[in-house]
């Protein structure tokens, strides 16, 4: 069995660094937005920087079946029915991708037992990386330099900061941040750059109320949990995985003492 350790993880930020090289060539070109068969946008960044990450990760492990967003729109979905699989968004906020704010990430997550054990997030216009595994914590690496990941506990004097969506903010989400004790501060940013604000201890609460894909979320949910947060599903309990289809139901990012 692929043992989770540091070797590992670092094998996972080479390749979304790798990824993230070929998506930049892109986004600083003219570059073509096609549309797939459920609306959503895609472009050459997308498609190249998964064909980058799919062979290594099938180098590292060619016993675990690998889930990748592109793939899966082109039908190609392999038998997830055993313990492990990978989740795979080779560009993950390809609508701030487009609109060139520098809000997207290239996510790698490991399920097992239908939770995220391992993930790492990147962003490339960065160069910054935020890792977690189960039992190793969770870190940032910027500029060369890391640092360990814990999320903040909650001020309930001073107030929540919540981070939300920026494309994505429906009448529904602004009720239930209107729900929360005291709000102090609120957040919209792209991509799964929520997760990891939550897990650097910048925001207290990221609520999703909307639609995201599983492999939207495996990275960054495995980020936060490792630097002791938590992802609940909106209706209470664990937020799970392995669903029909991968679509994610609604679901609750906390840091600490929520």
């Amino acid at each position: 069995m692929l043992e989770i350790n540091r070797d590992l993880m670092d094998r996972l930020v080479s390749v979304c660094r790798r990824a993230g090289d070929v998506i930049l060539e892109v986004y600083e070109s003219d570059f073509d937005v096609d549309g797939k068969v459920d609306g959503s946008p895609v472009t050459e960044a997308d498609r190249r920087a998964e064909a980058i990450i799919l062979p290594v990760l099938a180098e590292i492990a060619p016993e675990i079946p690998a889930i990748a967003e592109e793939s899966v729109s082109a039908g190609i979905i392999p038998d997830i029915t055993g313990n492990r699989f990978w989740l795979i968004d080779p560009l993950d906020g390809t609508k701030e991708f487009i609109k060139k704010n520098g809000d997207f990430t290239v996510n790698i997550g490991l399920i097992e037992d239908r939770t995220p054990i391992a993930g790492v997030v990147y962003r490339p216009v960065s160069d910054t990386f935020w890792v977690g595994a189960r039992g190793l914590g969770a870190w940032r690496i910027e500029a060369g330099k890391e640092t360990t990941l814990q999320v903040r506990d909650a001020d309930p004097v001073g107030g929540l900061t919540v981070i939300a969506s920026s494309s994505h903010r429906s009448a529904e989400l602004e009720r239930y941040i209107a729900s929360l004790p005291k709000v102090r501060n609120s957040i919209s940013r792209g991509s799964s750059l929520k997760f990891c604000l939550i897990a650097e201890g910048t925001a207290d609460i990221y609520p999703r109320i909307g639609p995201t894909m599983e492999w939207d979320t495996a990275a960054g949910q495995a980020v936060v949990e490792a630097a002791g947060g938590s992802v609940e599903a909106y209706e209470g309990g664990p937020f799970r995985y392995q669903k029909p289809n991968f679509r994610n139901g609604y679901f609750i990012v906390k840091g600490g003492g929520l």
